[in-house]
C-alpha cells in the first residue's frame, strides 16, 4: 500500500469516534436533555423552577437507573416532570446506544460495523451478526415484562385501593417501568412502605426487578431452551444458580437480624416479616424500593445489604454492581486455589485465564472507586462510616437504596454521588469497549518469577 494511502487511512481512523466515546456521548446528551427539561418551571410543583443541582442529580439518577433522590419525586415534580423521569429511566435501562441502534435500523434498515460494535458493548452481545435481532428482542422483552407488571398493578390499584382508572394506570406504568429497569423511583413519598403487607404489589415489583436483573442473554436463553441446561451458556448457568442463592441468603440475613427491631420488622406479623425481608433482599439486586425504613435498620443489616449491592445482578441487564458473574468467577478461583487445582472449572467447562484477570481488575477498580468516594464523603459531611459506605455503594451499584442522608450531603458530596452513578452505569461498558479495541497479541514472554504471597 502506498505511504500516502497509509497516512490517509491512519488519519481517518483518528477521526473515528470510538464506540465507548459514542456510548458516553449518548448518555451525556440524554442527561443534559433531562436536566434542561427538569429545570423548566413546568416540571416543578412549587413556584419557580428546580435548581440546576436538583435537576441534574435527578436526571443522572434516572438515566443511570439508580433511584437516589435529593427531592421527593411525587410532591416536588409535576406530572410533566414525572413523565420526563420515566422516559429517562426507560432510555437508561434499555441503553442509549441500543436505543439509537433501533432508530438506525428503522431508518437505514442496516447497521454499520461501528454501530454493531457500540451495541455489542452496551448489550454484551457475543457476536456481530445478530445485532438487529438482539436489540429488537431486547425491546420486545422489556415491553412485555413491563406491560405484564403494569396490568397486575393497574387492576390491583383499582380493586384493592379504589384508585380511578387514570391514576391507577399512571401508578402502574411508572412503577412497572421503574421496577423492571431496576431504577427504584416511586410515586409514593415513603416508597413502598405503605404496602409492606401487600403481597400483590410487593411480589409483582420483585418479579419485574428479578427478571430485569437476570440480564437479557439469560432471559433469551431461558425462552429459547427452557429448562434444557445442556444448551445453557456458562453465563446463564452462573446467573441462574447464584441469583436464588443470594436472594435466599439476603432474605434470611435481613429477616433474622431485623426480626425484633421495633422500627422495622418488629411490629409486623411473621408472614409480613418474611415478605418484607424478601422484598428488601430483592432490592439489593440494585432496584432501590424499600418497604421498611432503611435508616432504622441495624448497622449489621446495612452492612450485609452493602455487600449484596456491591455484587449486584446479572450482566447485560438493568442491574448494576460488579455483577453476579464477576463474584462467581472469584469464588470459583478461590475454590480452585484451596483445592490446589491447576485450572478453574465451572459447570464442566474450563474458565479462560483472561476472565480471571478481568474479574480481578473489576473488583480492584470498583473497590478503589468506592473506598476513595467513601473517604471523600466522610470528610465533606462528617457522617459515620456505615451510612456513608451504604450510600456510596448504593450509588456505584446504581441501586438507589438510602439511609436518608443523600439530601443532607453538601452540594459537592451530591456531585460525587452523581459521578459514582455515572461510573457505575457506564464503567463496565467503557471497560469492555477498551479491552475489545485494544486487544493485541503478545509476541514474547518475560522470564517467570514468583514473589512471596501471604
Amino acid at each position: 500500500m502506498p505511504v500516502h494511502n497509509i497516512v490517509r487511512e491512519a488519519g481517518s481512523q483518528r477521526k473515528l469516534v470510538r464506540p465507548a466515546q459514542l456510548t458516553l456521548l449518548g448518555f451525556l446528551i440524554t442527561i443534559v436533555a433531562g436536566t434542561v427539561l427538569l429545570s423548566l418551571p413546568i416540571s416543578r410543583t412549587g413556584p419557580g423552577a428546580a435548581t440546576l443541582l436538583e435537576a441534574f442529580f435527578t436526571a443522572v439518577s434516572a438515566v443511570c437507573v439508580t433511584g437516589l433522590v435529593i427531592v421527593d419525586t411525587p410532591t416536588y415534580w409535576t406530572g410533566f416532570g414525572q413523565i420526563v423521569i420515566l422516559v429517562l429511566i426507560q432510555i437508561g435501562g434499555f441503553g442509549v446506544m441500543t436505543f439509537a441502534s433501533i432508530i438506525g435500523i428503522a431508518v437505514v434498515r442496516r447497521l454499520s460495523l461501528r454501530s454493531r460494535i457500540t451495541t455489542a458493548a452496551e448489550t454484551k452481545a457475543q457476536g456481530f451478526g445478530n445485532v438487529r435481532d438482539l436489540v429488537l428482542g431486547v425491546l420486545k422483552i422489556s415491553l412485555v415484562i413491563e406491560a405484564a407488571a403494569a396490568v397486575i398493578l393497574f387492576v390491583w390499584f383499582m380493586v384493592r385501593y379504589g384508585k380511578g382508572a387514570g391514576e391507577a394506570a399512571w401508578l402502574a406504568i411508572f412503577h412497572a417501568v421503574s421496577a423492571f429497569n431496576n431504577a427504584g423511583f416511586g410515586l409514593f413519598s415513603d416508597s413502598i412502605m405503605s404496602f409492606v403487607d401487600d403481597p400483590v404489589i410487593s411480589l409483582t415489583l420483585c418479579a419485574a426487578i428479578i427478571l430485569g436483573g437476570l440480564g437479557f442473554p439469560v432471559i433469551v436463553q431461558l425462552l429459547r431452551y427452557g429448562g434444557n441446561r445442556l444448551k445453557w451458556s456458562m453465563n446463564t448457568r452462573i446467573v441462574i444458580a447464584a441469583t436464588p442463592l443470594l436472594l435466599v441468603f439476603g432474605t434470611l440475613y435481613i429477616t433474622l437480624i431485623e426480626w425484633n427491631n421495633p422500627a422495622t420488622l418488629g411490629p409486623l406479623n411473621w408472614p409480613t416479616k418474611i415478605l418484607a425481608g424478601f422484598f428488601q433482599s430483592v432490592q439489593t439486586r440494585t432496584a432501590g424500593f424499600n418497604s421498611i425504613d432503611i435508616g432504622a435498620m441495624s448497622e449489621a443489616s446495612q452492612f450485609g445489604m452493602t455487600a449484596l449491592m456491591f455484587i449486584g445482578g446479572g450482566p447485560a441487564g438493568t442491574a448494576g454492581g460488579i455483577k453476579i458473574t464477576t463474584f462467581a468467577v472469584l469464588f470459583f478461583i478461590l475454590v480452585a486455589e484451596v483445592r490446589g487445582d491447576g485450572v478453574v472449572n465451572v459447570f464442566g467447562k474450563r474458565l479462560s485465564r483472561g476472565v480471571h484477570r478481568q474479574a480481578i481488575s473489576v473488583i480492584l477498580l470498583a473497590g478503589a472507586v468506592v473506598a476513595a468516594s467513601t473517604v471523600a464523603l466522610m470528610l465533606l459531611s462528617g457522617l459515620p462510616l456505615a451510612a456513608v459506605l451504604f450510600e456510596t455503594v448504593s450509588a456505584f451499584g446504581t441501586v438507589g437504596l438510602s439511609t436518608g442522608i443523600t439530601a443532607q450531603l453538601p452540594p459537592l458530596g451530591q456531585l460525587i454521588l452523581t459521578l459514582l452513578m455515572f461510573v457505575g452505569r457506564l464503567g463496565p461498558i467503557v471497560f469492555a469497549s477498551a479491552l475489545a479495541l485494544r486487544e493485541r497479541a503478545v509476541l514474547y514472554e518475560l522470564p517467570k518469577e514468583r514473589p512471596i504471597i501471604g
